[in-house]
């Protein structure tokens, strides 16, 4: 919201009565366009709306658009994924095929789920469903109070970014996502629902959910100090923080995430000195003017 670019453009303001859901868009000079929302689920917790966008074997029953998923690469250690998607779209477009990154850090409860698009050997392109490269996006899961009003952190906020490089216009694009965003949102909470009776139901975890469960734990004061450039051969990546999660996150996470994320998805041994500077370039070259 506060990185220099274009401005956020509001789209939507929708809610049920368990659900609420706020939209903005922004256009890039260069890209796709980019997307934001902050959705809020009432009686739902953090880690039980994590494991709900991380299960695959599940989402299909609430996300009509998703024709095939499948598990190329796996981390029991840090619950990196490499997932293959296929989905469908509207008739005047074709399917198309995603081979996704994706991978959780957790910082005091709350979640940074981070999922992009990569490049994958394993997996041959073809000419249909056509691939889609450019693909990106992150979620901040957290508690919040309900809107009811009762003191309680008994609801769940969600706020995403996301952009993509579907291979059609851009203004297409941005038309076919506003005349279908809120019929494919309002589908979230009754799937949200769903799930959690079949959780509570004990039935056993699928493997995906399983791996949403796989994190990487880290302190505020950790993020502080890649910002800060502070003992940055320090190894140790606390599990708790005593300090109340900031919300002026800046920048500088996201790049160190997906550097972090690329890292493991090659199982590389890069240096934290080395993933610092490189996410230190990334965010100096997006404060420059253009």
């Amino acid at each position: 919201m506060r990185d220099g670019g274009p401005t956020w453009m509001h789209m939507m303001d929708r809610s049920t009565p368990n659900m609420s859901y706020q939209a903005w868009r922004r256009d890039p000079k260069t890209g796709p366009p980019q997307y934001r929302s902050r959705t809020v689920f009432e009686n739902a917790t953090a880690r039980i709306v994590r494991d709900f966008f991380w299960d695959d074997e599940f989402r299909p029953k609430w996300d009509d658009m998703l024709a095939y998923s499948a598990t190329i690469e796996e981390c029991s250690t840090t619950g990196t994924m490499v997932v293959q998607w296929i989905r469908k779209f509207p008739f005047f477009c074709s399917d198309r095929e995603y081979i996704i990154g994706r991978r959780i850090w957790e910082v005091d409860g709350s979640y940074y789920c981070v999922t992009k698009g990569v490049t994958c050997a394993s997996v041959p392109r073809r000419n249909k469903p056509r691939r889609v490269d450019l693909y990106y996006s992150s979620w901040y899961i957290r508690a919040v109070e309900s809107r009811r009003g009762n003191g309680q952190l008994t609801a769940c906020e969600v706020l995403l970014f996301h952009h993509e490089d579907m291979g059609i216009p851009w203004e297409i694009a941005k038309l076919g996502v506003r005349q279908g965003m809120w019929g494919t949102v309002k589908k979230i909470e009754p799937g949200l629902c769903a799930y959690q009776k079949e959780r509570e139901s004990l039935a056993s975890l699928s493997q995906s959910a399983y791996m949403a469960q796989v994190n990487t734990k880290i302190s505020m004061e950790y993020l502080i100090s890649l910002e800060s450039n502070e003992d940055l051969s320090r190894s140790d990546v606390d599990s708790t923080s005593e300090n109340p999660l900031s919300q002026n996150i800046s920048r500088a996470l996201i790049y160190g995430g997906l550097i972090v994320l690329a890292c493991s998805l090659d199982q590389g041994a890069l240096s934290k000195t080395f993933i610092f500077g490189m996410g230190r370039k990334l965010t100096d070259r997006g404060n420059r003017p253009s």
